[in-house]
């Protein structure tokens, strides 16, 4: 089975290189399953219904990050669209999910979990336990676990590679939006990345226009952040899966420039 992620979709740069690339990659790459980031869809925060249906029409499922509510009319939204997930650490009385039970194009299950750390972090529940309560709930059917691990340190990312390595399939790290060259396999069974990296304008501050966050770190003057705009770059791990045992047995990054 072939799944590819696609990391943060940031604004409207982000948008059109997903909507103009991805059916060619998915086609080219033999997809089964379409996991995106896109908490940052709307101009680099949140995400809104429309956004979110417009990603939904080529994507199977929609994680996500800290920038999930930016857009209050996510509130409603994650509520009845059970295809895009929050972190599932967050309280239970938060509106939406972060696990749920998917089917691939060729009929397997594949549970796909979010999660968010706390290192620099809004605080919430530990991820960890979290993991370990869902995968001690996960029905006996479902092989192939993917867990978008949504962080800011690169070292609770590995953390929790490690902590899942054995147990899940394919842990990946996201909200950096700078892509790293760390992909490999641990333990023979989970492939794991720290950055997949975002889907956006690099020509830019992680995705936001330069002069504003320049402003704001060379002379410390308040300045609204936007994103910035030009040609986009799409950023993905495609990840293979042996159905039957859940393994990862191959884990490589796919990068995709605008002309």
């Amino acid at each position: 089975m072939n799944i590819l992620f696609v990391g943060d979709i940031f604004g409207k740069p982000g948008r059109r290189i997903f909507r103009d690339q991805i059916d060619n990659l998915k086609q080219r790459l033999d997809v089964d399953l379409l996991i995106v980031n896109g908490e940052n869809a709307a101009g680099g925060f949140g995400i809104t219904e429309e956004m979110g249906e417009e990603i939904l029409a080529k994507a199977d499922v929609i994680t996500s990050g800290n920038h999930i509510w930016d857009k209050k009319e996510t509130q409603p939204y994650i509520a009845r669209q059970r295809r895009l997930l929050r972190p599932q650490n967050y309280p239970p009385t938060t509106p939406g999910r972060g696990w749920y039970i998917f089917e691939s194009a060729g009929g397997h299950a594949v549970g796909v979990l979010n999660l968010m750390g706390r290192v620099f972090m809004d605080p919430v529940d530990c991820p960890f336990q979290t993991a370990d309560r869902i995968l001690s709930e996960k029905p006996d059917h479902v092989k192939t676990v993917f867990v978008d691990m949504h962080c800011e340190t690169t070292s609770e990312k590995w953390a929790m590679g490690w902590h899942l390595a054995g147990r899940a399939s394919v842990v990946v790290g996201t909200h950096t939006h700078v892509p790293t060259a760390d992909e490999r396999i641990l333990k023979d069974h989970t492939g794991f990345i720290s950055d997949v990296g975002m889907t956006g304008t690099f020509d830019s501050v992680i995705g936001i226009k330069k002069e504003n966050v320049l402003k704001r770190m060379v002379h410390k003057l308040p300045e609204r952040f936007e994103a910035a705009s030009g040609p986009a770059e799409l950023n993905s791990v495609l990840v293979q899966v042996d159905e039957a045992t859940g393994a990862c047995t191959s884990i490589r990054r796919i990068r995709v420039n605008e002309e």
